[in-house]
């Protein structure tokens, strides 16, 4: 994309977005006319009342109507998001989408859950199933709707020529593959270096690409080569990655482009963000309890905003839209919000394979028989395609190496029962204080989470949770061989986590850093030791420390914070520097004195992150290793880095060999900066190269107009990687991948007075307005209510739908609660 078009994308970002600016203090639209619809199921009269951000507020007789509807309504508003992510994760694309898709629907189907559905649904409480029945029964009512309204069937399937088709409510939890992974492609990077060095020094030499916390030092585990298959992880990048629909992939042509594209360095810097403030703390008097979950943006957005009401039940907040309930919001008692805490869930196993059966592997003293599945995969304009799905006692086979006789699985908690990603807030949603709170999330299963929890009494408090395999004797850093030396021992329980409650320090926050206690003994639980670079928690407690009362605005302005440390630290560095280069001369005067923010007009943001992302970084790993080493890593760990420039002793590091490191890439950084905008730097601005563009999953499937029409964007975008307004981007053309699309701050218990927005909008429908109406609020660093009260719902209503049982012709309005 040009700058030219990023340029014109800011002059015209205003007039683009009339409704989008709208302040929440004024005057609402005028209301549209009732809509009534029938829903097949429903067994009394319900409500949709949608506010003027897009957020549906549903009113119901009773909890399995309200989850009913639910379903009707994320049918109504996301159907072909919904439809889409249902499809990847069962492993049918190709019948929709074409042979293209065939090795991304086996690739699925090797990961779902495959054991006891009996054992499956009583990990998430008594009343899952019924929950989940209950919401695909709304799915499919609204499909059911639309079979006799064909003209509001949703544009995308109208582009790919198919029809939606009915849920069963073992989809919601067998799906397993959509939820957060956690360490096995480090694992295999890690054992890249190993392979390209030695195994004395490889595990060292790898602390440059991610180091790792609490203190640890890894061992190549017994047995294993760590020489892997370039391609070992492609079935399961297939298998994990978002759809992403080509016109190649659709005329036939195999497509293994993953829709958000990883790449080293910075853009890879993924988090979230909470905290929870007490009432003596907080400038309300009453907890104050602030989210910004980071995942990666698209369009429509990943979160989905809903308000659940029923008798002895009302829940708002935001979940996945293809899930019943939701996972971060309040129940009117509790309020909740989570950040990941980094639990290695993921093991790699390596085996030795028969040469005489290629289907037998050694396990112990004797050839163990892989168990294989035959499946048919269905594909449009082709005759179906027969698939074999191999298993070990561990896992699904990734990978099949017959020239080594080596096979590879992947054993992971996700395909425990349980562990279908978020599901399990079913059962922290509903509950009224934290001694329940910490009870349910005793079970919570995947993703592995930092939940900070706040209550109307006034408590605050934290509790982790996921499952957490006991590893006896290593430590899960490396892929290990499969012969039966390095099993599982069970899990911890989940008692074995820490937690808080009712802290001294008045707050709680977590950015995904390491954040065991000083006293936790990691050594025997080896939870995890890659953990996000701590860089935004330190910013967000730097600010919270010095605020002797939180408010709701100041909880605002930190979730929007652009300041990154990282950028500071390496401002101080260059401070003494002086240079003979006039263009790393040029360069420090830029930055000296700057206050490392990155504001989207900012040009010291601009050639900061382009010497980090395409400069420093490299030139670092090929300054502190040997060759060897170098070579299998393409950037280094921030941290590790910003602490070697500031100790340079530390790895061998003259201080002079440290400041010509420091300066040349500078002048590098600043000759490009020259080339990208021009050669005055006073005309540089971070938002010309870093820009937002949420694709949609149509993005290079479609004609420019089309594309117009599905696709928000490009809007230039503030933040960097490490600010905790996080925008972790493509370091080849710094487009946004991910960061926090939802946003969310709630007065714990002055409901109505708490704040929300979600990136471009609510709707999944490019004509609706709420399909990107809340971009420009986004961008700015703005919120809407999330109102809760009746009373406040229905002065901000502009539109009603009425939803009347199939069987019943007159209509009667759901009662006022």
């Amino acid at each position: 994309m040009s700058i030219r078009k990023v340029s014109t994308t800011v002059a015209l970002l205003g007039s683009f977005m009339v409704y989008h600016a709208r302040a929440f203090g004024e005057t609402p639209a005028v209301k549209q006319s009732p809509n009534i619809m029938h829903v097949a199921g429903l067994q009394q009269p319900a409500e949709i009342l949608v506010d003027r951000w897009g957020v549906p507020h549903i009113y119901a007789a009773s909890a399995a109507d309200a989850y009913l509807v639910q379903g009707f309504n994320a049918g109504r508003d996301r159907l072909f998001q919904i439809d889409l992510w249902r499809r990847r994760g069962l492993g049918r694309l190709a019948e929709v989408l074409g042979p293209a898709y065939v090795e991304h629907d086996k690739a699925a189907r090797l990961f779902l859950y495959r054991g006891d559905m009996d054992q499956e649904w009583a990990a998430y409480g008594p009343d899952s199933k019924s929950i989940a029945t209950a919401f695909v029964s709304g799915v499919n009512a609204y499909i059911d709707w639309l079979a006799a309204h064909a003209d509001r069937l949703p544009l995308e399937f109208k582009l790919l020529g198919y029809q939606p088709t009915k849920w069963e409510a073992s989809d919601v939890v067998r799906i397993r593959s959509h939820g957060l992974t956690r360490n096995l492609t480090s694992e295999v990077a890690r054992a890249n270096t190993v392979c390209r060095t030695d195994p004395q020094n490889g595990p060292k030499y790898d602390q440059v690409r991610f180091g790792l916390q609490p203190p640890w030092e890894t061992k190549v585990p017994e047995g294993l080569d760590p020489c892997l298959p370039n391609d070992v992880l492609r079935v399961f990048t297939l298998a994990t990655e978002e759809v992403h629909v080509t016109r190649g992939g659709l005329s036939g042509a195999v497509t293994n482009r993953p829709a958000t594209v990883r790449e080293p360095g910075p853009s890879n810097a993924e988090g979230s963000n909470n905290w929870v403030i007490a009432p003596a703390k907080s400038a309300t008097g009453r907890p104050i309890l602030a989210n910004d979950p980071h995942r990666a943006y698209s369009t429509p957005s990943l979160r989905y905003i809903v308000h659940l009401n029923a008798p002895g039940m009302s829940l708002i907040g935001a979940g996945e839209p293809a899930l019943p309930g939701i996972s971060i919001g309040h129940n009117g008692a509790i309020a909740f919000g989570l950040t990941i805490f980094n639990v290695d869930q993921e093991d790699l196993y390596v085996y030795d394979v028969n040469p005489a059966h290629a289907r037998e592997y050694r396990y112990k003293d004797a050839w163990e028989p892989m168990r294989v599945v035959h499946e048919s995969i269905d594909v449009k304009g082709a005759a179906p395609v027969f698939a074999d799905l191999v298993f070990t006692r561990h896992g699904p086979v990734i990978y099949d190496d017959a020239t080594k006789h080596r096979a590879y699985a992947v054993r992971t908690c996700w395909l425990e029962p349980g562990m279908a990603p978020y599901f399990g807030s079913v059962s922290y949603m509903r509950v009224t204080n934290f001694a329940d709170f910490q009870r349910a999330m005793l079970h919570w299963g995947a993703p592995t989470e930092n939940q900070v929890y706040a209550d109307v009494q006034g408590n605050i408090g934290w509790v982790p949770g996921g499952l957490a395999p006991i590893r006896p004797n290593w430590d899960g850093l490396l892929p290990v061989p499969g012969d039966g030396r390095y099993e599982w021992a069970g899990f911890w329980p989940g008692d074995k986590l820490p937690s808080t409650y009712n802290p001294a320090s008045g707050y709680v926050t977590t950015s995904n850093e390491m954040n065991l206690p000083a006293d936790y003994p990691y050594r025997e639980r080896k939870l995890g030791f890659e953990w996000t670079n701590g860089s935004r928690h330190a910013r967000i407690d730097e600010v919270l420390k010095s605020l002797p009362k939180v408010s709701i605005e100041d909880s605002m302005k930190l979730q929007n914070d652009l300041t990154s440390i990282p950028a500071r630290r390496l401002v101080a560095l260059l401070a003494p520097l002086h240079a003979d280069d006039p263009r790393a001369a040029a360069a420090l005067d830029l930055l000296r004195g700057w206050d490392a923010r990155e504001h989207p007009e900012s040009p010291q943001a601009a050639l900061l992150e382009v010497w980090i992302a395409r400069h420093l970084g490299r030139a670092f790993v090929d300054a502190v290793l040997p060759p060897s080493a170098a070579q299998a890593m393409e950037a280094p760990d921030i941290g590790v880095m910003l602490d070697t420039l500031e100790k340079p002793a530390a790895m061998r590091l003259t201080r002079e060999r440290r400041d010509h490191l420091l300066l040349s890439t500078l002048a590098s950084a600043y000759a490009e900066m020259e080339k990208l905008q021009g050669a005055d730097p006073k005309a540089w601005q971070w938002g010309k190269l870093h820009h937002s563009l949420p694709e949609h999953p149509l993005f290079e499937a479609v004609d420019r107009e089309t594309r117009a029409r599905l696709q928000p964007g490009p809007f230039p975008t503030p933040g960097g990687p490490y600010t905790p307004n996080a925008s972790g981007y493509r370091a080849h053309d710094f487009q946004l991948v991910l960061g926090p699309s939802f946003r969310m701050v709630l007065d714990v218990g002055n409901w109505d007075n708490s704040r929300a927005v979600n990136y471009p909008g609510q709707s999944g429908n490019p004509d609706d307005i709420h399909y990107s109406d809340l971009t420009e609020m986004w961008l700015t660093g703005g919120y809407f209510p999330l109102l809760y009260s009746r009373d406040a719902v229905e002065k901000a209503t502009v539109a009603r739908i009425f939803l009347q049982p199939v069987a019943r012709s007159r209509l009667q309005p759901a009662a006022k609660r």
